[in-house]
């Protein structure tokens, strides 16, 4: 079973949207939990999810499918997408601005009230079964101009934002999922928190929810601390020398 600790409503939204055939959008920063929310969105409604990691080589033919030479055979090869489409899966694209301009395309006739996916190359059309959902993440504040997602995308779905939890709720999410105590919890969110207040300061992003539990999951497995914390708050973050040096600050101001 996937663990996930909902913030806000964002599980009845995610439940609405897919009831009534809705593509859903969601935004937060890194290791904030949006791929571990569709995990548990996709368990809750019992459906079949294919995930795609997006990156800038990432072509629409690798979602869609392509032709391949197999054993002295041209054969078709569905992507991940097409099979998506045809088993009535969720389909989540993450961090989908990393792709290439191309996928934004194919996605357009799903997003819509046409669901179909047009399959040039095969001469096809497929039209999408009621339980296929489109889901695609992006980190707003991690984007450079060339990489923003264009408003003729956003409006064609539902948003959902993302932000990191409650002190109290995040901590309550390290201790369940490194096993630690829930003083050791407490002390890494404070960290973690501190490390996000730098942002004004030269450090692109904070310490995620994610970077604080492979902290306490280190810890928990006999590492010290402040070595812990090195290995993911600070080396993890950054490589500029000063900022490396206001991050060990920060360690030794929080933990002494």
């Amino acid at each position: 079973m996937v663990y996930y600790r909902p913030i806000g409503q964002e599980t009845a939204l995610f439940e609405t949207a897919a009831s009534h055939k809705l593509p859903v959008l969601l935004k937060g920063p890194t290791g904030c939990g949006k791929t571990r929310f569709v995990r548990f969105m996709a368990q809750r409604l019992n459906r079949p999810l294919i995930t795609v990691a997006c990156q800038e080589d990432l072509s629409a033919a690798d979602i869609t499918g392509r032709f391949v030479l197999e054993k002295g055979s041209t054969i078709w090869r569905d992507g991940p997408l097409t099979r998506a489409v045809r088993q009535g899966a969720i389909c989540y694209l993450d961090e989908v601005v990393e792709a290439r301009a191309d996928v934004l395309t194919v996605l357009h006739p799903l997003s819509d009230d046409r669901r179909i996916l047009p399959l040039e190359r095969l001469g096809e059309e497929l039209t999408c079964p009621d339980d296929f959902l489109l889901v695609i993440s992006y980190n707003p504040g991690y984007q450079s101009v060339v990489r923003e997602l264009k408003e003729s995308t956003r409006q064609r779905f539902v948003s959902i934002s993302f932000h990191y939890p409650p002190p109290e709720v995040e901590a309550e999410i390290v201790a369940r999922e490194a096993g630690c105590d829930a003083d050791l919890a407490k002390t890494l969110v404070e960290l973690g928190h501190a490390t996000r207040r730098l942002r004004s300061h030269g450090l692109r992003e904070g310490a995620s929810t994610r970077l604080l539990i492979y902290a306490a999951t280190l810890t928990v497995s006999g590492l010290p601390l402040k070595t812990a914390c090195q290995a993911t708050i600070v080396d993890s973050l950054t490589d500029d020398s000063d900022i490396l040096q206001a991050l060990r600050d920060l360690i030794h101001s929080v933990m002494g």
